[in-house]
């Protein structure tokens, strides 16, 4: 029998090994400038869409897998007061308006949108709003703040949402009911220390993929094993490095289907260098088992 500590160096030990795997070289194409802070990504019914995040128009794209290109704007009735994370159930959209880089947000909020024959419901979506009942100040502290979030994914009749922890830099999964009226509090389930701002999250066949990056440009993606339902991080993950947000920009979202991974990163923008907004497509044979 292996002594508790030694197992937890073990799995420690297992979370730092990271495979290399740049993506520069899987680019799609670049994104439309209307796409030019491209956050979430999601695929329903074998179709692509993003959106903008904070400071754009409220509206869904949809973009050709192979191309990049517009296929079509969706307009939702709804404020983008920072939209970061897109997923959905297969009959409704869900679009997180949780973006929360302050830390000081007491209006969290997720869209749900019905899509049925390929097109949105135009009515007014309904509003599902939660909280984090750890969270007891709201004083403002940019770069620091382990209250923000950027991910969600639909699994089990639940969403779940992947925190952005600057300070700590870990995330913890938290879930919400999409069917509870009022204001709800965020259960929190577990925590994992990834070593990096989780930016997106996409879940395939008993797999969670977690997207993201550090203050120093670095790009990482984590795969877990769903060891339990709903349950992912009792063992440890497999790491790869994608590159640095200097070549192929701001990391900010992934969805996968069994072809593969489709990753999409917004503008990148410090000093004289610059990275445009693009769509990366990784074969699935390119991941490790």
């Amino acid at each position: 029998m292996i002594p508790v500590f030694l197992l937890l160096i073990h799995l420690q030990v297992s979370a730092q090994k990271t495979d290399f795997l740049k993506i520069r070289k899987y680019r799609v194409s670049h994104l439309d400038e209307q796409l030019k802070e491209s956050s979430g990504l999601d695929l329903m019914n074998g179709q692509l869409y993003t959106f903008n995040d904070s400071g754009n128009t409220p509206d869904i794209y949809q973009v050709d897998r192979t191309s990049g290109n517009i296929i079509r704007k969706l307009p939702v009735q709804a404020e983008n007061k920072d939209w970061e994370a897109l997923a959905n159930d297969g009959r409704n959209f869900y679009i997180g308006d949780f973006g929360n880089n302050a830390g000081t947000r007491k209006d969290l909020t997720v869209y749900k949108v019905p899509f049925s024959e390929g097109n949105l419901n135009t009515d007014v979506p309904e509003t599902i709003r939660f909280y984090y009942p750890e969270q007891k100040e709201f004083v403002p502290d940019y770069g620091q703040t382990d209250f923000d979030a950027e991910a969600m994914i639909y699994l089990n009749g639940k969403l779940h949402l992947f925190t952005k922890e600057w300070g700590s830099k870990a995330t913890s999964r938290y879930e919400i009911d999409p069917e509870v009226p009022g204001v709800q509090e965020a259960k929190k389930k577990e925590s994992f220390k990834t070593g990096f701002m989780v930016t997106d999250a996409a879940y395939f066949e008993h797999r969670l993929y977690l997207i993201g990056y550090t203050k120093k440009t670095e790009v990482f993606l984590e795969v877990f094993k769903e060891t339990e339902p709903g349950v992912f991080f009792s063992e440890a993950p497999q790491k790869y490095y994608l590159g640095s947000a200097l070549s192929i920009g701001q990391i900010e979202g992934i969805a996968v289907d069994g072809a593969g991974i489709y990753i999409s990163g917004e503008k990148f923008k410090v000093s004289v260098t610059h990275a445009a907004q693009s769509l990366y497509f990784i074969p699935k044979e390119k991941l490790k088992n």
